[in-house]
């Protein structure tokens, strides 16, 4: 098969070059973008006169029928025509004769793809930013389920205060809320439509670029050629919101994988979310939320491969940019597939609410409301800290905790401590005390929970 641009070659391009130089195994899935685009430049050029409605209604035609047939499973795309353009191009040029040959006036497959990509990016936001807003809505979901559930708070993987799982649930919907709106954001600069700049100066045809880009649902067009066909910055961007995202789910898979051990024993995964062992009959290993957590690394790795493959480009564009698809393709795939499954394993997981009270009762959370409560009765803090600090060295030469020490025992470190302070350091005034926005009281919970879910609202919508 001659190659659309093989005028100026004497010979054919050897097949190792030609398996090397096709796109077309992992492109392919830019078809419906690549034809939707195409058939808004045809109308484009016969509504501006550079070739007749008539031909541009053939070949809108003859593109809706390719794209049936695409979607029927009744093609098969060539490795000789190299990418998903050409091959569109091929197939519309055997259908409809001559006039398919017309199509590629005033463009260049520089603007094309760099169109494609954008297309199919902004179709995958939206998807990503609809799983972020399920798993939102699940985990807000979980937190008014155990707005009751008292568990320790760490730092350093140390127990340090008294919080609730709603509000541990909470930071994470803090965390998806940030992506979701990182992927917004992304969005808008996705959505600019950078055909027309052609291979690289534009072109010298009488283009109406904004009727285009109306027409394919863009905000505006590039303002530079040169720009618009050399950068793929929105695509580093998007990898890069991703990668957040999979860090998110990382970091809570990591908690996911240490509640359910039996060290920690907070948490259990349902059977279906979990796997065997083939060795020890035993075992129900959290594989789902470990193997999340190792996908990570493969979307930091395309991250890192969109950057390295763009940093030594001049301008504008080279052939090198061909490697921006697959890592942006598996990115997209990446955390799709982590969000959807995420979701259901942590809505089933079962929460051993006894063990995460007894496990905040332990390690001495209670400590800093000591403290806290020696304040209120005029002691300057940093005494107070160093009071607390040798009353829990007693307790652990004596394997105590502080709500075991009687009054006479807590008056040997200071005459301020009174009845009361038992009061002061129950764990259910611990976590109730904290009544600050943003805190683990059972008051700013809800309010946060109300607060969340309001702004999921807005920002699903938007």
């Amino acid at each position: 098969m001659a190659k659309l641009w093989s005028g100026r070659f004497q010979k054919e391009t050897d097949r190792l070059v030609d398996d090397f130089h096709s796109s077309i195994s992992f492109d392919s899935r830019l078809y419906k973008y690549d034809i939707t685009g195409s058939m808004a430049h045809a109308g484009m050029l016969g509504r501006m006169g550079i070739i007749t409605r008539e031909e541009a209604d053939t070949i809108i035609n003859g593109l809706q029928e390719i794209l049936t047939d695409i979607e029927a499973g009744r093609v098969e795309f060539s490795v000789a025509a190299e990418d998903i353009h050409m091959n569109v191009e091929q197939l519309l040029i055997e259908r409809i004769g001559a006039v398919g040959k017309k199509l590629h006036t005033a463009r260049s497959r520089n603007d094309q793809v760099a169109l494609d990509v954008r297309m199919y990016l902004r179709d995958e936001i939206d998807a990503v930013r609809r799983l972020l807003a399920e798993l939102i809505g699940t985990l807000l979901d979980l937190a008014e389920q155990n707005q009751d559930v008292v568990m320790p708070g760490y730092t350093h993987l140390q127990r340090a205060q008294p919080v609730t799982l709603a509000h541990h649930l909470l930071a994470y919907c803090q965390m998806f809320g940030r992506d979701m709106d990182r992927m917004r954001d992304c969005r808008r600069r996705v959505n600019v439509m950078p055909l027309g700049a052609g291979a690289l100066a534009g072109t010298t045809f009488p283009l109406d670029r904004e009727f285009v880009a109306r027409e394919l649902g863009f905000d505006a067009v590039t303002e530079n050629s040169l720009d618009a066909v050399s950068d793929r910055d929105f695509a580093v961007e998007f990898t890069a919101a991703a990668a957040l995202v999979m860090m998110h789910l990382s970091r809570f898979c990591e908690e996911i994988i240490l509640w359910s051990s039996a060290e920690f024993g907070f948490i259990e995964l349902d059977d279906a979310y979990s796997t065997g062992s083939s060795m020890m009959p035993q075992k129900k290993n959290p594989d789902v939320a470990e193997l999340i957590r190792g996908k990570s690394g493969r979307v930091f790795g395309d991250l890192t491969a969109l950057l390295t493959m763009l940093k030594g480009l001049p301008l504008a564009y080279n052939k090198d940019m061909q490697e921006d698809k697959e890592a942006l393709f598996d990115a997209v795939d990446t955390v799709k597939k982590c969000l959807i499954i995420f979701k259901p394993m942590v809505a089933t997981m079962r929460v051993k609410k006894e063990n995460m009270a007894r496990a905040a009762r332990g390690g001495f959370t209670n400590a800093t409301d000591l403290a806290d409560y020696l304040v209120q009765r005029g002691i300057p803090f940093r005494e107070a800290h160093e009071i607390v600090g040798r009353t829990v060295a007693y307790c652990l030469e004596r394997d105590k905790s502080l709500d075991d020490l009687s009054l006479e025992e807590f008056r040997r470190f200071s005459d301020a401590i009174d009845e009361d302070v038992y009061e002061a350091i129950s764990i259910a005034r611990c976590v109730a005390a904290r009544n600050v926005t943003g805190g683990p009281a059972p008051e700013a919970v809800q309010k946060a929970i109300r607060a969340a879910r309001e702004r999921l609202d807005k920002n699903s919508s938007c």
